[in-house]
């Protein structure tokens, strides 16, 4: 699993995770078995699967909140056996403090670094600046819309520098309008940063734009992992080899 594609070619501060022969789940749940997956620095995996095929364990394993049953789960080339700041997690619902401004909330991950009050207002400020909430900065979440919140929350995430970036189908209570633009938002926030992304979605149009790869869970097993055609483009779905490939990925879903 080592061919090129356009995530690939961004700066390599990414975090390479990888998971051989490992079970996942817990031990009187065991959802995933023999998992062998290899995501490249600064790549964009995404993963789809049916629900309850173990999309979410397998991302919160990668996050290090839960262990494998066997196997080995590393970050370069190490154990991965903990949380870490190097790898920070997106969920769907937007996780905000309620009672911290958005501003405050981007500024959280970095007091967490001990960073200046001055230095982590003015990254704030810069990262809801990229994200298209400059004039946001002092609303409370409750304030403003679903979409503006997964905006403070990719800024959040993003505000602290992850190696990786874990996202359990952050856009999916979006309406379609909302979910395109954070999709783009998403590809156009991450250029330069050099992050590793594995994004778990039910959505296979979403992840086929998205991903540089996309993993096929099904079965209790990881059974492919495909290349998806580049460039990155929403005019180009009628691409054969992009029809090809939804068709296939539609298949092992059994839709």
């Amino acid at each position: 699993m080592t061919s090129s594609s356009e995530g690939r070619s961004r700066s390599g501060t990414g975090a390479a995770l990888a998971l051989h022969g490992t079970a996942l789940g817990r031990p009187d749940a065991p959802v995933l078995d023999a998992v062998e997956l290899d995501v490249a620095p600064g790549e964009i995996l995404t993963v789809v699967g049916p629900s309850g095929c173990g999309k979410s364990t397998l991302l919160r394993t990668l996050a290090g909140l839960l262990a494998p049953l066997s196997g080995q789960v590393t970050q370069d080339s190490r154990p991965l056996t903990r949380p870490s700041a190097d790898r920070a997690l997106v969920f769907q619902e937007d996780a905000l403090l309620p009672w911290r401004t958005l501003r405050a909330n981007v500024e959280l991950p970095l007091a967490i670094k001990g960073l200046s009050r001055a230095d982590r207002r003015a990254q704030a400020e810069s990262w809801l600046a990229r994200v298209g909430l400059a004039d946001h900065a002092r609303q409370l979440p409750h304030r403003v819309s679903g979409g503006q919140r997964q905006r403070a929350q990719l800024a959040r995430a993003l505000a602290g520098h992850p190696r990786a970036v874990l996202m359990d189908e952050p856009f999916g209570a979006l309406d379609a309008q909302t979910r395109a633009g954070m999709q783009d938002l998403l590809v156009e926030v991450l250029q330069g940063t050099g992050a590793t992304v594995v994004f778990v979605t039910h959505d296979v149009d979403e992840a086929l734009f998205l991903g540089d790869r996309v993993a096929l869970l099904g079965g209790g097993r990881l059974s492919a992992v495909r290349e998806v055609p580049r460039p990155r483009d929403r005019s180009a779905h009628d691409d054969p080899a992009r029809v090809a490939l939804r068709r296939d990925v539609l298949s092992s879903l059994g839709t």
